[in-house]
């Protein structure tokens, strides 16, 4: 027998014989729980400051109303926190362009009602352990001045609009400069505003939870032109008839009923399968001296995990709470395949939500 051969068979044998089977599956104590499980739907969206279509209150309608049937106690949105940002800013020699990407400055706010981010997001967490049912406009107003300085802002546009109209005006932190960014903000389309503040503020909570992570840009700290070529050439190895229909969709909406339509669509598991069979899995796979492919995945996982426990940490208090995660729709299957091994967590089938 060849040499040759007889090493190839005693290598992969020792391949095998180090591989190992985990000792523990977590998805092994569901129901183990004590009390109901925690329901989680996530929800694949489109990013809908891209579209070509006009976005607001009545366009979003038939979906807001689905969603609010299945009536989350806890929200999340694909935004960075403001305690991220202040890191990204710390460390901008390592996430050099992130801050400037993904975070506002706070400074006016902070200037507005004399405190920094850390001192906001303290407040803000002493004032939500004793907020009471019904709480003055000047306390919410003071809080929506607390979620600004903290770089929350979707929860401060929460709190100015569960305000009464009247109640929308300067005091209690609240100056010029930062009345000005309450009402201009979410002017431009997104999905943050027109599908989780809209809804948080319908519902009656007082916040939504900002979970996007960024850290993860560090992963792919010496990435440049070579490296998005070689990303550019793997999506076009195999691309996604559904991103075609979905680009179809998108361009033709004029309804409410095309609009959740088109959420349905993006949220079936077929879809979402093709999504990434055609991007992550044609750049694992993709052949370069460099393996660049296999790095842009690893950022993405990376991104993803923290995202999932920024989730997990959202709901920790609230075992047995409906949690609704809106996030851009790449991210959908991920967040399914990892919440799915959180012990206590049920997903919720979005088909059925939004049928």
């Amino acid at each position: 027998m060849d040499r040759s051969f007889i090493l190839l068979i005693v290598l992969a044998s020792t391949s095998v014989a180090f591989a190992q089977t985990p000792a523990f599956d977590p998805r092994e104590w569901k129901g183990a729980q004590a009390g109901p499980p925690t329901r989680v739907l996530n929800l694949g969206s489109p990013h809908l400051s891209q579209m070509s279509a006009t976005v607001n209150e009545a366009m979003m309608a038939a979906l807001l109303d689905k969603l609010a049937a299945f009536k989350p106690d806890v929200i999340t949105v694909e935004n960075v926190s403001g305690e991220q940002c202040e890191h990204l800013m710390r460390y901008s020699g390592i996430y050099p362009e992130s801050f400037d990407s993904w975070c506002s400055a706070a400074d006016l706010a902070q200037k507005g009602i004399g405190i920094d981010t850390p001192a906001a997001a303290a407040e803000i967490r002493k004032t939500l352990s004793s907020w009471p049912a019904q709480p003055s406009p000047a306390a919410r107003r003071r809080l929506a001045a607390l979620f600004l300085a903290a770089g929350e802002t979707p929860s401060a546009v929460v709190q100015w609009q569960r305000l009464p109209p009247d109640e929308r005006h300067i005091g209690d932190g609240v100056n010029k400069d930062t009345l000005k960014l309450l009402e201009q903000v979410g002017a431009r389309p997104n999905e943050t505003y027109e599908v989780g503040v809209a809804l948080a503020v319908r519902l009656g909570l007082e916040r939504v939870f900002l979970v996007d992570d960024h850290t993860s840009d560090g992963v792919l700290a010496n990435e440049g032109p070579a490296f998005s070529d070689a990303i550019r050439a793997a999506w076009k190895i195999a691309p996604s008839p559904t991103a075609t229909q979905e680009n179809a969709m998108s361009a033709a909406l004029k309804t409410p009923a095309e609009m959740l339509e088109l959420y349905r669509f993006i949220n079936l598991p077929e879809t979402q399968r093709q999504t990434i069979q055609a991007d992550f899995h044609a750049a694992l796979g993709q052949q370069t001296p460099e393996l660049y492919g296999r790095q842009y995945v690893a950022g993405w996982e990376v991104r993803n995990l923290r995202m999932v426990s920024n989730i997990r940490a959202a709901f920790g208090t609230h075992p047995g709470a409906r949690v609704l995660n809106i996030v851009g729709a790449s991210h959908k299957p991920y967040y399914d395949a990892y919440l799915n091994l959180m012990h206590e967590v049920e997903l919720v089938d979005a088909e059925t939500v939004l049928k």
